[in-house]
């Protein structure tokens, strides 16, 4: 979607670097095709912003994947003859941003983003060459978006995991937009007025400020060379111990 005149004015008058960061959009709507998303639609705001700034950006619509259930790499090695997240991992593991988007279905984050989460746990036994997970020195953020509530429970839940697994998480990074309660409008729907939640001041501030946010945060991380690993270097804490990401004991 477009973005409105706040939006476009923060872009135009940004005077900061971000080239050379990337960025995964994950939209873990129930919908087979990213177009039918609404979620896909509050998602393209931040992706619209990081975009006009020179991030890199790209977008995954997971349920056009084969994503197995499971909590290790490769699940077929594990009896499934199908897995895309291998893939899909190395677009994550390359990106310094991630941004989870999903609707809210009775109350809860989607079943598809339970998968993603599932799998992102599942790699969380890798390590950088500082002996920390592999997501450490990267950023995360969560979109949510449906006509019932759950828009925080579902962000807590989403940046909880994110933060569990290694992500730095900003200040204020996560938006979301809510119709009426009970069945209505989802967001982008279109009414007598324009879409459903396009001109929410609440929705569109915040998804901005996530948005900025994330990049400040994984432009100084990048800067710094990530975190320092003194105490946090898991090798040297199960010192004389191999680490083999298959158990899990060995995970975040």
């Amino acid at each position: 979607m477009p973005l409105n005149e706040r939006q476009i004015r923060l872009c135009d008058e940004n005077r900061s670097d971000y080239s050379g960061l990337r960025a995964v959009v994950v939209n873990c709507s129930l919908k087979k095709q990213a177009e039918q998303s609404h979620t896909r639609l509050l998602l393209s705001v931040a992706e619209e912003i990081m975009s006009r700034n020179g991030v890199s950006v790209e977008h995954i619509h997971a349920a056009g994947h084969q994503i197995a259930y499971g909590v290790y790499p490769d699940m077929t090695e594990h009896g499934w003859e199908r897995d895309d997240w291998p893939t899909l991992w190395e677009k994550i593991r390359q990106a310094d941003i991630l941004i989870v988007g999903t609707p809210i279905w009775l109350g809860e984050e989607s079943s598809v983003c339970r998968i993603v989460i599932e799998r992102l746990y599942a790699m969380s036994g890798m390590l950088n060459d500082r002996g920390q997970s592999l997501f450490y020195g990267k950023v995360g953020g969560v979109v949510v978006t449906g006509n019932e509530d759950g828009v925080k429970h579902c962000a807590m839940s989403v940046l909880y995991a994110l933060q569990h697994l290694g992500y730095v998480i900003p200040p204020q990074a996560d938006c979301g937009w809510i119709g009426e309660a009970g069945p209505g409008p989802s967001y982008g729907d279109e009414l007598d007025n324009g879409p459903a939640g396009f001109d929410n001041e609440f929705t569109q501030r915040n998804a901005t400020i996530m948005t900025w946010n994330l990049m400040h945060l994984a432009r100084m991380l990048k800067e710094l060379g990530g975190i320092p690993n003194h105490g946090n270097d898991r090798e040297a804490w199960k010192a004389g111990c191999r680490f083999d990401y298959e158990n899990p004991e060995h995970r975040a």
